[in-house]
């Protein structure tokens, strides 16, 4: 049943498998493609000179394979910034507390640059990010945050399927508005930036209101039975983001792999001290710090990560095992060890699979 298994959206896309794989790696990207599935690489960590070269890469490595790429265009962030002048805007109660916390944990400052020890989330790195990405061959683009109509008309006129991720009716019905073609309903299960709502909670209503649009699920999926549950809810395929995280493409730091390995479901909890706005992340000392008595709010985007950027590049790069954390969903459950992308492809398959043989008996 796996292999005949397609929806619309498959054969629109030229894909084996309705399964969407949103990562940073470029590996994984790359896997997932050869996998038969359709990989989003997530650019929003990118510095903008980077974007160009890496993208060319992508391009090379993979050839006709079909791939996306996902942005992050949150709209309340300034025209222009530096992280020098921000710096100097923060609350001294904020710097004081986060000073502290430094201590507390002997953070050593980071050695490398990186986007969260340069960079600003502004308008002119959005546009930067965009038209490097419109540039390149990739069949869809997605964001995760934000909606932006030019995108999408730039997009959809370079030939390129727009995809939307959604946490609730109201930002379908938006999305749908300005004509994006592709709706991801992001549940509360979910990793990274995400909704109040419960991915079965909110599956069904996304494909209430989505039309002929193609409906994606996103948020907690992990297994081929999940995969298969969506499809048979109305979704036309599945995005996974956090099992991947244990594939070795994704070269996870090895402090980071054993915390994914070591929690469960219930070790992932909603907060905004990551970047401004809700974001699920699996805990560690350095996130329950933050809920503390004593600890302030954190502040909106993107001063939190002004804020404490170079302490996250900090414990990843230096692996700290007390302090690492990562974006990552409820889905974290099927993370029991590393593998590979290809394995997890055959696991994904034949849980599929297996669903649908009990599928069948129940009915007979």
């Amino acid at each position: 049943m796996t292999k005949a298994l397609r929806t619309p959206l498959c054969d629109r896309l030229g894909i084996r498998h309705p399964i969407f794989g949103f990562s940073h790696s470029v590996d994984v990207a790359v896997a997932i493609a050869q996998a038969g599935g359709f990989p989003v690489l997530g650019l929003a960590r990118e510095m903008p000179h980077e974007i160009p070269e890496l993208l060319a890469q992508v391009q090379q490595r993979m050839g006709e394979m079909p791939y996306g790429i996902d942005l992050m265009l949150p709209s309340a962030v300034p025209q222009q910034a530096s992280l020098e002048g921000l710096r100097a805007a923060l609350p001294p109660a904020h710097v004081a507390f986060v000073e502290g916390l430094r201590q507390r944990f002997q953070v050593a400052p980071p050695v490398k640059p990186s986007f969260f020890t340069t960079q600003v989330r502004s308008e002119a790195l959005f546009e930067a990010q965009i038209e490097a990405v419109l540039a390149s061959n990739a069949r869809g683009i997605a964001t995760a945050i934000g909606l932006r109509a030019d995108l999408i008309e730039r997009a959809k006129a370079r030939g390129k399927l727009t995809f939307s991720l959604v946490g609730s009716v109201r930002h379908a019905r938006k999305a749908l508005a300005m004509g994006v073609e592709v709706l991801v309903a992001q549940g509360y299960d979910a990793g990274g930036h995400t909704g109040p709502v419960g991915t079965l909670s909110l599956l069904p209503q996304i494909v209430a209101v989505a039309g002929d649009a193609p409906v994606l699920a996103a948020g907690g999926i992990a297994t081929g039975a999940q995969v298969l549950g969506t499809i048979a809810m109305g979704a036309q395929g599945a995005w996974l983001g956090t099992l991947w995280m244990a594939a070795r493409e994704n070269h996870t730091p090895p402090a980071l792999l054993q915390r994914l390995i070591a929690s469960g479901s219930e070790d992932t909890l909603i907060t905004r001290a990551h970047s401004g706005k809700p974001c699920r992340v699996v805990r560690s000392d350095w996130i329950d710090a933050w809920g503390e008595a004593e600890a302030p709010q954190p502040l909106g985007m993107p001063l939190q990560q002004v804020l404490t950027g170079d302490v996250f590049a900090s414990i990843h790069e230096h692996d700290n095992p007390r302090l690492i954390y990562e974006a990552a969903g409820q889905s974290i459950f099927a993370i029991e060890g590393e593998t590979s992308v290809a394995e997890q492809f055959d696991r994904l398959l034949g849980e599929m699979d297996a669903a649908w043989g009990r599928l069948q008996r129940f009915a007979a």
